[in-house]
């Protein structure tokens, strides 16, 4: 299987063994490269028999399954543009994202009422997807089963493969299109970092809407050759069962699933060892979490950083003997990575400002959107909004959001060092601080807690002082029952 060979996602399943597993459905199917490949083909040759338009997206409301990989690939390969979306948006939200992606149809499962709504307003129509007894995918329409198909004609690498939003966290959300050459950079990079290969088996457990389920560990571990275990959704309960059943070799998540995991361990009986590697994405890992993890777990674990416009992985720890440091987010995977001055000028290593980005991996530049595209690309590099420093071996530590820094009277506050100073107390199981406006400072600093065992706002104070400056310390610890979160696990 030669790289050069591999140049649109219509060619991810290509090389493979054809009687090798693929993918692994929990109390559902499991079916092999050559079963999978046939009904990709199958369900693209049925979408472009319908009239799908390539170069126009197709909105997909679908839960974690064999259904939604196949979907997926299939509109794809078929050379339109796969948009997929979170299940649990309301109407309007579906209705946003569906008009901003310019949706030529909607493919949702039976379930999926306020998709349905949403697609009814704007007048874009509806199908619905589902596996049948023998796990191939039937799409029906106005209540008829579509099963007329033709030869597809493949994309090319510069077509556009993959319609994503920003999360919004700083801003209204942006359209971001990624190119087939993008992804097919992307997934690349991320099985050279952690030299995945068909011997390989993910747990899935974070949602296929997303990056870092679909690129980071889906389409990455497909690339490879390696399996997928696609369970509808994550459940502590059953984790390590599904991995001792499938053997699997690695997972990645955000910090508050590995913090699940970490809580429940021995209730569970969760192995002493298990994993060739453990990955976190999506948010910070406090060192704390990351030392509890390797400690219990006896696997590496490995921090790395991505975002949407990357499609997804930018920077990564290393797998033994290379270097993997606790609260940094490792060296560039096949992407230059830089730190720049509000002034556009690279900085040196041991200098704090924005990362910037250069590589195959970067989206073109979002749709539609020209002002963000002037704030976003500065001198050929991307902005990513955040802000961190490189030291001199070129490894990443990030420091916080720019938009997101806390000003303090004029000192700039990172929430993500407030946040891995709370996390540190024994009494505390999850932790988020956030500025809150003040009269006299502009803003103060506040935090809310989750906790595992006894503790006070008084005690907490007090313990952070003896980590923080005085500036930094929670002016008000909430204790809560739990953090509200996003979709994605992101609180």
């Amino acid at each position: 299987m030669e790289g050069q060979d591999l140049v649109t996602l219509a060619n991810i399943l290509d090389g493979h063994r054809p009687e090798k597993t693929s993918i692994i459905v929990p109390d559902g199917p499991t079916v092999s490269y050559g079963e999978f490949g046939d009904e990709v083909e199958r369900v693209a040759g049925i979408l472009a028999a319908y009239g799908l338009e390539r170069g126009r997206a197709v909105s997909i409301v679908l839960g974690n399954g064999l259904d939604f990989m196949v979907i997926f690939l299939a509109v794809t390969r078929s050379g339109a543009i796969a948009a997929p979306l979170n299940a649990a948006y309301t109407a309007e939200e579906f209705k946003f994202y569906m008009e901003d992606a310019d949706a030529q149809l909607v493919i949702v499962s039976k379930e999926a009422d306020a998709a349905v709504t949403a697609a009814a307003n704007l007048s874009v129509p509806c199908a619905v997807a589902e596996l049948d007894g023998r796990g191939r995918v039937t799409i029906t329409k106005n209540g008829s089963e579509l099963t007329k198909g033709v030869d597809v004609i493949p994309p090319s690498p510069n077509d556009i493969a993959l319609f994503l939003h920003t999360s919004g966290t700083t801003s209204r959300p942006k359209g971001v299109p990624l190119t087939h050459a993008n992804l097919m950079a992307s997934l690349g990079n991320i099985v050279s970092t952690y030299e995945l290969s068909e011997e390989d088996t993910a747990l899935v457990v974070m949602p296929l809407f997303h990056v870092h389920g679909l690129i980071g560990v889906s389409l990455s571990s497909l690339r490879s050759g390696g399996a997928i275990v696609v369970p509808s959704r994550f459940s502590a309960s059953t984790f390590w069962q599904d991995q001792s059943d499938t053997g699997a070799t690695w997972y990645s998540a955000v910090p508050t699933i590995h913090q699940i995991l970490l809580m429940r361990a021995d209730d569970d009986g969760a192995p002493e060892k298990s994993f060739r590697f453990i990955r976190s994405c999506s948010a910070a890992l406090a060192p704390s979490v990351f030392s509890d993890l390797e400690n219990r777990f006896n696997s590496p674990v490995l921090e790395a950083y991505g975002m949407t416009e990357a499609s997804h992985q930018m920077s990564s720890n290393l797998l033994p003997p290379g270097s993997r440091t606790p609260g940094t987010v490792g060296v560039g995977t096949g992407v230059e990575i830089g730190i720049m001055s509000d002034t556009g000028s690279l900085l040196d290593t041991g200098e704090r400002g924005e990362v910037v980005i250069k590589g195959a991996n970067v989206t073109p530049g979002y749709h539609n959107n020209p002002e963000a595209n002037s704030e976003a690309f500065t001198n050929g590099w991307f902005r990513t909004g955040d802000q961190g420093e490189l030291s001199d071996s070129m490894v990443l530590t990030l420091t916080g959001r720019l938009k997101e820094l806390i000003n303090r009277g004029g000192e700039k506050i990172s929430p993500l060092e407030v946040d891995a100073a709370l996390i540190k107390h024994p009494s505390i199981a999850e932790a988020v601080c956030f500025g809150v406006s003040d009269e006299k400072y502009g803003e103060i600093v506040q935090a809310a807690v989750v906790l595992s065992a006894n503790s006070s706002e008084t005690e907490i104070q007090a313990f952070c002082s003896k980590q923080l400056a005085g500036f930094k310390v929670p002016e008000r610890v909430y204790i809560v029952d739990e953090l509200p979160r996003t979709a994605t696990g992101k609180i």
